[in-house]
């Protein structure tokens, strides 16, 4: 599996824009489903004017740490989502996993920058709220989530 993949189609919530280390990316996400048990389920991507980018390319310039970057992404995610997430049996109800494996193990951030996410959101709190305010929600998160990856990244107006 290569790096970098093309873009999966356009994003469903207009593009945030995000700049990591002097370079413009958009931020997106597919248009969200309704998955067993009330799961809400979405891919999530970064990309530039080529396609979708790779977890390397917003890694911090001293080099990738040890350990796999959804490893370091899923918990930002809960962060930037806290008070949303419904929990079941004292855990959060959300998972987060790769588009795209990376082709060697021992280089975990040369995968697509691209993430299937699947969150069971508080009933009450995700029932105050319209489908697209929701969406709006998650993707700023993963915005914020993959700018701590990286001490270069900030959001871009």
């Amino acid at each position: 599996m290569p790096e970098r993949l093309p873009l999966p189609g356009p994003s469903f919530l207009r593009e945030l824009a995000l700049e990591v280390g002097g370079r413009p990316l958009s931020v997106g996400m597919s248009r969200p489903t309704d998955g067993p048990d009330a799961t809400w389920l979405a891919i999530l991507w970064v990309a530039d004017s080529d396609g979708i980018v790779s977890f390397r390319d917003v890694a911090p310039p001293s080099g990738p740490p040890p350990e796999p970057p959804p490893a370091r992404l899923g918990p930002l995610l809960v962060g930037g989502l806290s008070g949303f997430i419904r929990e079941e049996s004292g855990r959060q109800s959300i998972r987060l996993a790769p588009v795209a494996p990376p082709d060697d193990p021992e280089r975990p951030w040369r995968m697509p920058l691209a993430v299937r996410v699947a969150i069971g959101f508080e009933p009450l709190r995700a029932a105050t709220m319209r489908p697209n305010e929701l969406a709006s929600t998650v993707l700023v998160a993963f915005r914020s989530g993959v700018q701590a990856l990286g001490p270069t990244s900030r959001p871009h107006a």
